[in-house]
Formats: C-alpha cells, structure tokens, sequence
C-alpha cells in the first residue's frame, strides 16, 4: 500500500482522432498508469473477462448502481444498454499509488474533471481538421459510409467541448502527440 495517492487522466476524442493509440503508447511508459475498468450492461464479446474488461452488470444491477449513487459517470447508449465508471474503481486503483486512466466521452471528461478538480487532468485530444478525422476514418474501414457520416456529425459536437478541458492536444503526427501528451502527464504528476 502505498501512502501516495494516485491522480486521473482523463482522455477525452472524437472517434478516429488517435486517443486509444495515444494511451497505449502511455500505458508501456513508466507513468504507473492502470486503466479504469467500465461497468456494462452488455453481454459479455468473445474472450472478455469480468473485473479485466469490464464490469457486467445485468440492466436491473446497473440501474440499482445507479439509484444508489455509486456511478462517476454512466449513460445508457441504447435501451438496457449501460456504459458507466464506477466510483469504488477510482479508490481501487488511486489507493495504490497508481494513477487511473479514464477513456471516457466529452460529457463525462467534464464531470470527472468538475468532481476531482486538481487530482485529474483532463486531456483532449484533437484531429487536425474535419477533412483529416474523415480520411482517417474512411482509411480505417471499419465503418459504413453511413457511420462514418454519424461519427462527423457526432465530432463536430464534441469539438465543442475542447475548450472544457485543462490541455488539446492535437494529433496531426502521432510521434508528436504521443510526445506532448507524455510531456503534459510528466508536469501534471510531478507536481
């Protein structure tokens, strides 16, 4: 146990911006990052674990969660379909000296911000323009020209917040938004 309690990172993008690359070049560095485990009500894909991937919750559980208070942030993406962080997870890992990592859309960024004040940096990271987040997502072809639509829409919403947040960082070359970001965690952890 460690008498150092760990701060958060949060990271906040729109899709295709890099955020996820960007993190886990960070979680190889030796910042003694761990990651915050979501709660879902989803069922569980493929290989995933309880406790490694996320945290499965039938809705009913999700929902008592909820009334209950011990949500940071959680949203319901479709009917019965809960995404959301639990607050015992940010005393699980902070408690040990670590330092949580939150993977979470603009709305929560700012409230986890909002509720930990100093403890948390918040972090955006941002495609050089529209064009560019465009081209990425069409050159990544996982999505329908439809979706991809869905997600420009959804991007220019979320740019909005930008602004909310302690630092941008913009992904135009990835070796130098992994550098800054590295750059703006070291200042914020040694302080």
């Amino acid at each position: 146990m460690s008498d150092k309690k760990g701060k958060l990172i949060i990271f906040s993008a729109p899709s295709g911006s890099g955020k996820s690359t960007i993190i886990q070049e960070l979680l190889k560095r030796d910042f003694n990052l761990e990651f915050s485990i979501s709660a879902t009500s989803r069922a569980p894909r493929g290989e995933e674990k309880y406790g490694k991937d996320y945290y499965f919750l039938t809705p009913e559980e999700f929902r008592r969660e909820i009334d209950a208070d011990n949500f940071l942030e959680w949203e319901e993406v479709y009917q019965d379909t809960y995404y959301g962080t639990l607050k015992s997870e940010v005393e699980r890992i902070t408690s040990k000296g670590n330092n949580i990592v939150f993977d979470v859309d603009v709305v929560g960024g700012v409230n986890i911000k909002k509720m930990y004040g100093e403890e948390a940096l918040s972090l955006f990271i941002q495609p050089p323009s529209i064009e560019e987040l465009e081209k990425r997502l069409t050159n990544r072809g996982t999505d329908s020209s439809e979706k991809i639509i869905q997600r420009l829409k959804k991007a220019d919403y979320e740019l909005s917040f930008a602004p909310k947040f302690d630092k941008i960082i913009i992904n135009d070359i990835l070796d130098n938004a992994i550098e800054q970001t590295a750059s703006e965690l070291t200042h914020f952890l040694n302080r």
